[in-house]
């Protein structure tokens, strides 16, 4: 596909390690690659493509494997964090580039630490959005989870084969309101954030809301971007996202020997005060985290009223804080 005019945002596909990959580009110079969590794609970093593009960087959003318009294989096996980090390792190959710096939100940042733990002669930097370094570099196991939560967490909820997938699938305009809302900071507003736990017989977005109105940040032309990046998938529309979930203990078994390896290349953190991961990993944990496995820590930016969807929620302090880290990793 020929690009478009420089200065706006072009789309193709691009296949990598057998996988169709549908990336978002703009701008030219030293690469920044976004990664996205769940349940988003490329366009969570709509804010962030021209701001860093004028600024002199080549800014690429990729739908990651099994999301939104890029392909998802059929296995569930396919989805371990490896996967996910050889993705990002063979992009920077199929676009042409030696090094990039990685930004990650939610699940995109594990994949963005891990990748710069395995593969540091590959990143110039990476930034972390709402998650951490891990000691296990991704989640945790699950029996610590249900040990913290109960049976109801949702990460345990989403192991059920075709349940979830069915649920979410079911009404994804009703999906993307009640998930984007209820994990921001105007929903933790009234009550500070909480992990999202499913009651007894009932499902995940039983403990959402749906708005009446929704937030500034967050239009009804965003939902419909939203959902025509994942409508091709029909039925399985999350099934790609689901399955990252359903190899947490898989990742914990192949990635042991690498606990608590530390992140060895400049790092950037950045947080809401009201996000939902507090829930998950408290602030006490989160500095000894940040401590200990990112000894070249630039930078913790923590942004007062801001939730689970950090770079949509506050795109120009985001930005900003972005811009700040790139200037310093070119000197």
């Amino acid at each position: 596909m020929t690009k478009q005019a420089y200065g706006r945002i072009a789309h193709r596909h691009v296949q990598v390690n057998g996988v169709r990959l549908h990336v978002a580009e703009q701008g030219r110079g030293p690469l920044v690659l976004l990664l996205h969590g769940f349940p988003e794609s490329w366009y969570a970093w709509r804010h962030q493509f021209a701001p860093l593009a004028e600024a002199g960087y080549r800014v690429v959003a990729v739908d990651q494997r099994g999301c939104a318009r890029s392909e998802q294989p059929e296995s569930v096996d396919a989805y371990t964090l490896l996967h996910l980090v050889g993705d990002v390792t063979g992009l920077i190959r199929e676009l042409g580039e030696e090094r990039a710096v990685l930004v990650g939100h939610d699940w995109g940042a594990p994949v963005a630490w891990t990748t710069a733990t395995l593969r540091p002669d590959l990143v110039r930097g990476v930034a972390g959005l709402s998650v951490p370094p891990l000691p296990t570099l991704g989640p945790p196991p699950l029996a610590e989870a249900r040990e913290r939560f109960g049976e109801g967490f949702y990460q345990l909820y989403f192991q059920r084969p075709g349940v979830a997938d069915a649920e979410l699938a079911r009404d994804p305009h009703a999906t993307f309101r009640r998930m984007l809302f209820s994990g921001s900071g105007d929903f933790a507003r009234d009550g500070g954030p909480r992990a999202w736990v499913v009651g007894e017989g009932g499902t995940l977005l039983d403990g959402t809301v749906d708005p009446e109105r929704l937030p500034d940040w967050l239009s009804e032309a965003d939902i419909e971007a939203l959902v025509a990046d994942y409508a091709e998938h029909g039925e399985r529309a999350f099934t790609g996202g689901l399955n990252w979930y359903r190899n947490i203990d898989r990742n914990n078994e192949l990635l042991a020997g690498l606990a608590g390896r530390p992140v060895e290349v400049p790092a950037l953190y950045v947080t809401g005060d009201q996000d939902l991961g507090a829930a998950l990993v408290p602030e006490e944990v989160t500095r000894l985290l940040l401590a200990n496995l990112t000894p070249r820590l630039y930078r913790r930016v923590t942004l007062p009223g801001v939730g689970h969807w950090t770079q949509q929620e506050s795109p120009a302090e985001v930005t900003a804080a972005l811009l700040d880290f790139l200037r310093h990793l070119d000197g």
